[in-house]
């Protein structure tokens, strides 16, 4: 992403995996104030950890504070393994944050994902809350409703949706947020990639993320 992103690899259920990690600015924060997690859209589609809304999340989390990891799921870059729809990229996700809360135990955790990627964090979110460890917050772009059986999110979750995304339909992410009363952002005019729109994604999670939550705007 930056001149500072430090690539490295762990072990995963099936092989090695690709990760990447940006810090935030040290003249800016004496220390990191999070650990935030970013997941990238559909392997099988062409996503990757090098996505521009990933990058555009991970650059958001860094303006906060936030030590911000990216991973390429299984089958994209150098990562091993085939796609596993959703199940074994949560395995794997779990064991990247496993991986950095040996280096950064006690800080807070965010999780931010686009399209494929907020199935991922939001069962990743769901395990964690059964585990009593949750993330403090989730940002959900392009929220796959739909697409695969997301669970429920926090009441401060972040979702932030195109209007003319013809992949996961506006109404669908209002079927789901709808029961659960979570506000949607929505970005006139913007597709599903966010063409020419990406500094909405940043703008918005960078205000809204200190806000217990939108609706208390």
């Amino acid at each position: 992403m930056n001149a500072h992103t430090e690539h490295f690899m762990i072990n995963g259920a099936v092989g090695q995996l690709e990760c990447a990690l940006d810090l935030p600015d040290a003249g800016q924060f004496t220390a990191p104030r999070g650990l935030a997690l970013v997941a990238h859209p559909h392997p099988l589609f062409g996503g990757s950890m090098d996505n521009k809304i990933a990058q555009t999340l991970a650059r958001a989390f860094v303006t906060l504070g936030y030590v911000a990891v990216r991973m390429n799921f299984r089958g994209v870059g150098k990562s091993e393994g085939v796609h596993d729809h959703g199940a074994g990229e949560t395995d794997d996700m779990a064991l990247l944050l496993a991986h950095m809360r040996q280096r950064y135990p006690e800080l807070p955790l965010a999780l931010g994902g686009f399209s494929f990627g907020t199935f991922v964090q939001s069962q990743l979110q769901q395990r964690l809350t059964a585990q009593g460890k949750p993330a403090e917050r989730l940002a959900l772009i392009g929220t796959a409703a739909g697409k695969w059986p997301l669970p429920d999110v926090p009441a401060n979750t972040i979702l932030i949706h195109g209007e003319l995304d013809d992949t996961i339909p506006l109404q669908a992410v209002f079927d789901w947020a709808r029961p659960q009363d979570i506000p949607v952002i929505v970005i006139p005019g913007a597709d599903h990639f966010f063409h020419r729109k990406l500094q909405h994604i940043k703008n918005y999670v960078v205000t809204l993320w200190d806000t217990p939550e939108i609706s208390s705007m």
